[in-house]
């Protein structure tokens, strides 16, 4: 395999600063600042602290604002870019969420409002616009997202997954965020001071970033900037505050450096995380004094001028990098009039210019997600790191939760061609957990720290995991809907930081890791019906020791309100669903002998011809007939049409005379059903057959052969379970 460099060849971006990269560019340059009193809706405290708030409105009319600001950045990226991107990968947390806080607030009820609630169609709106026909990938690890998709694009472009994708990150202000970090008293009334002595808080904000990464072998005409390395790593301290020792953000630059294949002596500047707030400063600073004891590069906060806009922040300081190299530049810490002596750290207080070779970019987060990314001058000679392919991911165990209940009681039933449909209570969920541990967890979280439980227990002698990913569609919905109900019932007086800690869809992902103790990536996937899918592939991409474990969670919670207003599969069924599945992984082989690839992503959307691509990616039909035993195919209810053609297409194009059966049959109708797919083809691999009450037929001996799982309708995905 060729070692593959990835170049920045194209980049925009929309802050409160400035639209563009030549107005920031002068900004950045002059110390401008852009707070001011917020106007997009209405606060009810007297001198509200000040926000990050873009002027002007944006095209097209309708759609909401993250999607509209993201749409700008993309723009300016793709301006010279003569093809489409080959993925999109976003990091976003809010989504189209300040557009449904108004719906609910008026009490509408037409699911048709809703349809870009979705953390994860951000990146699917991206991809209809610039045609991107294959994978798209949403990451959602709060403050850390925009880093940590950066992070999952590098690992693609290096796999061979892609030759270019469009990766950056987009949020807009909304009510949940805005009263949310007003309620657990992080906001500093006069602006954000990072590492100023007398600072209280951060700076709420709103901005977007979009990067073209391109792998090439040689060094391109175009290149602004090069993407050396990147690391992430988990505190698994608490779901909020940091680690006061600085122990993860250490190890995420610890394994960016590496991963860069530099040292730490190579970096010329620092770009902080430096939010502002009392704790966030303290423990970034404690990381940087460990890993430079004596003497450190030059280093500075831009959120003092730009706020803290989110999972846009490390996708802004991104691009923010790129520039320091291509003009020069250092950045001032606005706001840092006099640094904080117990920090001891002297950032650099006015824009000064300085010989850039080498920035270290940092993005931290809720939940201890922790990012770092390593950002050169492009055509630097370095040595050339390992340029070995991921290693497969073997099972070592599997466990999965439905209406039927645990693993046991599911595929009970399931064998014998009995549904598993609705949900179980919160008490079933969380039975076999410690009543201190979940007292104040609502659904969701609970049943990912139950599945991530009982996975690692099914894998038996196996190590605790190292890293976790999880995918879910739409993310802990009680939380959310709890939090704006209070609000809106207190005319916006009160706001529960609780719920609002527990909100972000990183939060399940979260209590996994304290549980475990789990440092290493920790990463969140959310893309509707394929979230699953995304977690599979991120996981694949970014865990390469072969002696860590890795759990890989895929679930999703009914709501009364929301489920039905949010996702429209949910309104074919007849009453609610809702579960998941959890896969203990290893790159060594181990005793089950099966490994499971997630071997296709790709958009239906912008691709006529993506069934004949599924099939030649799997190998061709004879290879498919070879292979598989038994094709599970998921078909979400409102792309029953869609899929049920692109399954004909595949039956006919592969001429797969084997049982093909649609679990969501089984398990009804919810965001993560694949996650239960995944656990079933698991254990009907292990078992060696297909009983007959399942497939409708007599048991059929699947002869040492494989499954493959296979999702339809707006993308198509498969994920191969072989011996």
């Amino acid at each position: 395999m060729t070692f593959v460099r990835v170049y920045i060849t194209g980049m925009g971006l929309i802050s409160p600063v400035a639209q563009g990269v030549s107005e920031t560019r002068i900004s950045l340059k002059t110390g401008k600042k852009g707070f001011r009193p917020i106007s997009l809706f209405p606060v009810s405290q007297e001198n509200p602290p000040p926000v990050g708030e873009i002027s002007g409105s944006f095209e097209p009319v309708g759609i909401p604002r993250t999607h509209q600001l993201a749409l700008v950045a993309a723009r300016e990226a793709m301006a010279d870019s003569g093809d489409v991107p080959d993925a999109v990968v976003m990091g976003v947390t809010t989504g189209g969420l300040a557009t449904t806080e108004k719906l609910l607030k008026r009490g509408d009820k037409s699911p048709e409002l809703y349809k870009y609630h979705a953390t994860g169609s951000v990146a699917e709106y991206l991809a209809r616009e610039f045609k991107c026909p294959g994978t798209v990938i949403t990451v959602s690890t709060a403050c850390s997202s925009g880093g940590a998709a950066i992070n999952v694009a590098l690992e693609m472009l290096r796999a061979g997954k892609a030759k270019k994708v469009l990766v950056g990150g987009a949020d807009c202000l909304c009510r949940l965020t805005y009263y949310g970090f007003n309620s657990l008293q992080l906001l500093d009334p006069l602006g954000a001071r990072p590492f100023d002595m007398k600072r209280r808080g951060m700076t709420v904000a709103e901005g977007a970033a979009m990067l073209v990464l391109e792998g090439h072998e040689e060094f391109p005409d175009n290149a602004i900037a090069e993407i050396l390395g990147a690391g992430l790593s988990c505190d698994a301290h608490h779901p909020a505050s940091p680690d006061p020792e600085g122990t993860g953000a250490l190890d995420a630059m610890r394994a960016a450096i590496k991963n860069a294949g530099i040292s730490k002596s190579d970096i010329d500047y620092i770009n902080l995380h430096g939010t502002g707030t009392i704790d966030n400063d303290f423990s970034e600073a404690r990381a940087l004094n460990r890993l430079f004891p004596d003497n450190k590069p030059l280093l500075s906060s831009v959120k003092g001028a730009f706020g803290h806009s989110l999972a846009a922040a490390g996708a802004i300081e991104a691009v923010l990098s790129a520039m320091c190299i291509s003009d020069n530049l250092v950045p001032g810490t606005i706001g840092c009039d006099i640094p904080d002596p117990e920090l001891h750290l002297n950032p650099v207080r006015k824009p000064i210019e300085a010989d850039i070779q080498t920035v270290l970019s940092n993005s931290f987060g809720f939940g201890g997600n922790n990012a770092s990314l390593v950002i050169g001058r492009p055509g630097n000679e370095r040595a050339q790191l390992s340029s070995k392919g991921p290693s497969p991911l073997f099972v070592a165990g599997s466990a999965c939760i439905t209406g039927a209940g645990d693993t046991d009681k599911t595929f009970t039933r399931i064998l014998k061609g009995l549904s598993c449909k609705g949900t179980l209570t919160e008490k079933e969920l969380s039975q076999d957990l410690p009543g201190r541990t979940v007292r104040r967890l609502k659904r969701l979280p609970r049943m990912a720290l139950s599945l991530a439980i009982a996975s690692h227990n099914n894998s038996g002698p196996s190590d605790m995991p190292s890293s976790i990913f999880l995918g879910t569609g739409w993310g802990s919905l009680s939380e959310t809907y709890d939090f704006l109900t209070r609000l809106y019932e207190t005319e916006e007086q009160f706001a529960s930081p609780t719920d609002f800690i527990g909100s972000v869809h990183n939060a399940p992902a979260a209590q996994v890791a304290m549980w475990f103790k789990s440092t290493g990536p920790n990463i969140t996937t959310t893309g509707g019906d394929y979230s699953f899918e995304q977690a599979l592939m991120a996981a694949s991409l970014l865990e390469k020791d072969p002696d860590e474990t890795i759990l890989v969670v895929g679930a999703d919670q009914a709501h009364e309100t929301l489920s039905g207003l949010l996702d429209r599969s949910v309104l074919i069924d007849n009453g609610l669903s809702d579960g998941g599945g959890a896969l203990c992984l290893k790159r060594s082989k181990t005793p089950s002998g099966l490994r499971v690839s997630p071997s296709f992503f790709e958009n239906a959307d912008n691709n006529p011809s993506v069934i004949p691509s599924l099939i030649k990616n799997l190998g061709g039909p004879e290879r498919i007939n070879d292979k598989y035993g038994l094709v599970l195919s998921g078909i979400p209810g409102a792309y029953g049409e869609r899929g049920n053609r692109q399954l004909d297409q595949f039956l006919s194009g592969s001429g797969f005379k084997a049982p093909v059966i649609d679990y969501r049959k089984f398990t009804g109708q919810f965001a993560s059903a694949s996650a239960v797919a995944a656990v079933l083809a698991i254990r009907l691999a292990q078992g060696g057959e297909i009983p007959k009450e399942f497939c409708g037929k007599e048991s059929i001996d699947l002869h040492g052969k494989g499954v493959l799982i296979i999702g339809l309708g707006n993308f198509v995905t498969a994920v191969e379970v072989l011996r």
